[in-house]
């Protein structure tokens, strides 16, 4: 099995359930509040170290209480957490979330400590760097660190994998030379394209785009409607398990993770798809971010039914 290095964010999740979006100017009440460990980044470590990957995590966190229980929360899925720095008079990575009773959810991140991982953090921790074959990274943390590890792992031999979240208009072509995968969604390929997407036909099309400027695997994925890879030779669509969505918190960051185990134990990428789909399908039914992520025997058991 190859290691894998997560670098990203950090947060502590505040997830309260409403009814629905508030409309401008107006209260509503609240269901309940829970704190739940999270951040893209540390959801994504989590889910790898659940489902049984060798999996390190490289960010920062501030030295507070939420720190402290978002580095034993992965340290108990035995993520290796050396190369995540607490730091001085900087909060942790917060988010808030608000889950509504159709499942889908709308998120309020304040970077906190994960604005402060730089290019001196990186090559503080490079030697990490060095040991891991799979580089996973998102846009919660400043962009021209995500361009540096880029170019860094892309010189070393090292499989990139982006998850293009929050997603960011107009970046440079040269930005996405030879990343070995990214996992847009249809808003965020939207939004990297600049293309309009509401089937997968014009999800198709987008993915096109960007394995002409220069990415080896493009997976999008729809939701409830399931995901589309898209290569140079390739373009296939994997329809979704069909499950009872309550809570979509950190699919996306499950699916991600489990593809990349999935590959680093050396599946291909059809078998590695519908790895990743089994794990968010299951991610979906419940609430929470690292609190919904099921562990391998779940997996497994499934399979065997």
């Amino acid at each position: 099995m190859k290691k894998i290095m997560v670098l990203g964010s950090l947060n502590m999740d505040f997830v309260i359930s409403v009814k629905e979006m508030p409309q401008v100017g107006e209260t509503i009440l609240g269901k309940d509040v829970q704190l739940v460990p999270g951040g893209k980044g540390a959801n994504q470590a989590y889910a790898a170290g659940k489902l049984g990957g060798n999996v390190m995590m490289m960010g920062a966190v501030g030295k507070d209480l939420y720190g402290d229980k978002l580095l034993n929360n992965l340290s108990r899925v035995h993520v290796d957490t050396s190369a995540i720095q607490k730091l001085d008079d900087v909060p942790t990575g917060q988010a808030f979330v608000s889950v509504y009773d159709t499942g889908d959810n709308s998120i309020i991140v304040i970077q906190g400590s994960n604005g402060c991982v730089d290019r001196a953090m990186v090559d503080a921790n490079r030697k990490y760097l060095d040991e891991c074959e799979y580089i996973i990274m998102q846009l919660e943390i400043p962009l021209e660190t995500v361009r540096y590890v880029k170019d860094l792992a892309v010189s070393k031999g090292k499989k990139v994998i982006i998850d293009p979240a929050p997603a960011v208009p107009d970046l440079p072509d040269e930005f996405w030379k030879n990343v070995t995968l990214i996992k847009p969604n249809e808003t965020e390929i939207g939004i990297l394209t600049g293309r309009k997407v509401s089937t997968v036909e014009d999800a198709k099309e987008a993915a096109k785009i960007l394995v002409g400027k220069g990415v080896e695997t493009v997976i999008v994925t729809l939701g409830g409607d399931g995901c589309l890879l898209v290569d140079k030779e390739n373009e296939k669509y994997f329809p979704a398990n069909k499950v009872e969505c309550i809570d979509t918190t950190a699919a996306g960051d499950s699916f991600i993770a489990s593809l990349v185990v999935a590959l680093s134990e050396g599946k291909d990428y059809e078998n590695a798809i519908a790895f990743a789909q089994k794990v968010s399908s299951i991610v979906v039914t419940r609430q929470g971010a690292q609190t919904s992520i099921p562990c391998r025997t779940e997996i497994q058991d499934g399979e065997n039914d």
